[in-house]
């Protein structure tokens, strides 16, 4: 691969002469790891042309790396940076004084709240008990690919690279709009529905446009942790409302302008919001004037039953907001996802999404509508609901073999468990489990006070083979039972 020629500068304030600079431009270039052994440098005339300097003096320059060894010629190929050149050594040069005053430059930035960690080698791991990633033994790699390559032909090539402004992809809003919306009960128009850049870029817009200094949110408690920094940094005043084994609790609500929940698969317990209480918080909202957002996240790994109806599905008067994402049925680094609700708040949405990204990307959108339109999607879905099936049972039977204690499970399917080691932090528990090649994820995060997840984690099956699990699951109780009463 050969070096671009613009890669190259001569610092004016550098001492020596022309020839000198030069040299020691390419020498240093080597030493930090910028070029690398086997790069090809500019031809003498290029790199002169680029500089401003005569031919002779790069060619001089040239030879006299060659002789130290920096560089190689090869014959009428050129010049490259050679195998045996002195290596990085680790020191990076100190950078300029920087004299700007960041502290009063920038606004306040809120602390981050504990997130939930895996290691980005993840899958080296034999028992990767974590949550929200891609099965590449489940993808369907063949036809999205073929969907990829008739997005990039010349057809499709106004949708793929014109810049639409605010709008979304015509294919892709149809078909959220008559077929992923309705199997929830849903039904609206195109000027009701919003593309985003995933969820969590759903949940940002909404609290933005929502809450401000003046206003109240509600969250379930645990819940997923970027929504609470989501809403913390909106600035409004947020409620945390413990769930119980069903979810949200209507019963005595505060009072709010907006509840955040998830009735469907509440994060991350997989606890079911009944329809009583459904209708019970649609009609706390009605009486009390509260917007209700609800994230409809994994309803489709609703392998062990049909999923209960969206709350969004029950409403008559638009207070829900439906937030939806194809991340976690395709795949997460997809980043592409769905708000739905009234015309106003989608049209508000659509204004401050255009001041950051105008839209998601045009060749994404397209290939996922491919994806969709041709049936590939609910292909996936079915396999994968098969797939987590098996695995659930066999997680079921290891877990009740083993007798570990579960405080949560999905009842219609979901893709983990929500687990407990009284007694224990689970946060050491993980820790002792990666020495044995086991991933958990401790729960603390997802509580507004990290303290009282102390002794939970989490157990998914999305991403660790059927045969693995219950030597993965008999692990976890030999580190449980070692921390309790020693190795």
């Amino acid at each position: 691969m050969g070096l671009a020629t613009e890669t190259f500068f001569l610092d004016p304030d550098a001492a020596g002469t022309l020839q000198a600079r030069i040299q020691a431009m390419v020498a240093q270039g080597i030493l930090s790891g910028r070029f690398r052994p086997g790069e090809r440098m500019p031809s003498s005339r290029a790199l002169a042309r680029h500089l401003g300097v005569s031919r002779m003096t790069v060619t001089l320059a040239y030879t006299d790396l060659v002789a130290d060894d920096y560089l190689i010629a090869r014959g009428r190929s050129g010049y490259f940076v050679s195998d045996t050149a002195p290596q990085p050594s680790g020191h990076v040069p100190a950078p300029r004084e920087d004299r700007v005053d960041w502290q009063h430059a920038l606004q306040p930035i809120p602390v981050p709240a504990p997130r939930v960690e895996r290691p980005a080698d993840w899958r080296r791991y034999r028992f990767p008990f974590i949550y929200g990633q891609t099965d590449p033994t489940l993808f369907d790699h063949a036809n999205w690919r073929l969907c990829a390559l008739r997005t990039l032909g010349q057809r499709d090539f106004e949708a793929m690279t014109a810049d639409h402004y605010e709008r979304d992809d015509p294919r892709l809003v149809d078909f959220i709009a008559r077929h992923s919306l309705p199997r929830r009960g849903i039904l609206a128009g195109e000027d009701e529905i919003l593309v985003t850049m995933g969820a969590q870029n759903a949940l940002w817009l909404t609290a933005q446009v929502l809450l401000g200094p003046d206003r109240h949110a509600l969250i379930e408690d645990p819940a997923y942790p970027p929504l609470r920094e989501i809403l913390h940094q909106s600035g409004a005043r947020v409620r945390p409302v413990p769930v119980d084994a069903q979810g949200l609790p209507v019963e005595d609500l505060p009072l709010a302008d907006v509840a955040f929940v998830t009735p469907s698969h509440h994060c991350p317990t997989s606890a079911t919001l009944p329809l009583a209480r459904r209708r019970a918080l649609l009609d706390h909202a009605a009486r009390h004037d509260m917007l209700v957002v609800e994230d409809d996240y994994e309803f489709e790994m609703s392998f062990l039953g049909p999923p209960a109806p969206a709350l969004k599905s029950l409403d008559r008067d638009g207070r829900v907001i439906h937030v939806g994402s194809f991340s976690k049925s395709l795949f997460p680094g997809l980043r592409l996802g769905y708000l739905v609700g009234s015309k106003p708040f989608i049209d508000a949405a659509r204004a401050l999404r255009s001041t950051t990204l105008r839209h998601p990307p045009g060749q994404i959108q397209r290939t996922a509508a491919y994806f969709l339109e041709l049936g590939h999607y609910d292909a996936l879905i079915k396999r994968m609901g098969r797939a987590y099936r098996r695995r659930r049972e066999v997680m079921d039977a290891a877990v009740a073999h083993h007798g570990l204690d579960v405080a949560g499970r999905g009842s219609f399917g979901g893709s983990s468990l929500w687990m407990r080691a009284p007694g224990l932090d689970a946060a050491a528990l993980a820790a002792d489990l990666r020495d044995r090649s086991v991933l958990i994820e401790p729960g603390a995060p997802f509580f507004a006070e990290p303290a009282q997840g102390r002794e939970t984690y989490r157990l998914a099956y999305s991403s660790i083979p059927e045969d693995r699990i219950a030597e993965g699951v008999a692990r976890i109780a030999a580190a449980i039972d070692a921390r309790r009463h020693g190795p």
